[in-house]
């Protein structure tokens, strides 16, 4: 999946040590829908998740984000952002992550609809990790690590 070959490729920068990949898989399922599509618009959400999980890091609370990811982690503008931004203030989000290229359309937008709500601008996986990702680490966090003694061949 590219979300992990991404993350395993920036692995110092997130602070994950690269043993981790060779002992820990993440596998997600998303079914084929009923559209067929070139990638998912929750491509930086998977993403997210992935890195939170890998890092062992909460991720932010009260945040939504949505864009597709590249294989070389350039965020990419989504479709039904009106929609989403709707979904989303009827789930109590503040704030929201999109691509700098969604950025017209949020300015397309009556401004009864997307007060009290901030919204970031991204242009790549790094920038929604910057927001999303807290220092925090999540509750009963794993140990990723592998003690090489204790590791069979």
């Amino acid at each position: 999946m590219e979300f992990q070959k991404y993350i395993k490729s920036h692995s110092e920068e997130l602070g994950i040590s690269n043993d981790v990949f060779d002992n820990w898989n993440i596998h997600l399922h998303v079914p084929e829908g009923a559209i067929p599509k070139d990638g998912p618009s929750a491509g930086i959400t998977m993403a997210t998740s992935m890195a939170s999980a890998y890092t062992q890091k909460k991720i932010k609370k009260g945040i939504a984000m949505t864009g597709e990811i590249t294989l070389r982690g350039k965020v990419l503008p989504v479709g039904g952002i009106k929609e989403k931004i709707l979904a989303a203030k009827r789930a109590n989000i503040t704030e929201i992550i999109l691509s700098a290229e969604n950025k017209k359309d949020i300015l397309e937008i009556k401004e009864i609809y997307i007060s009290g709500l901030t919204f970031h601008y991204v242009e790549n996986i790094m920038d929604v990790l910057d927001i999303a990702l807290l220092k925090q680490k999540v509750k009963h966090a794993k140990n990723l690590k592998v003690d090489p003694k204790k590791q069979t061949s």
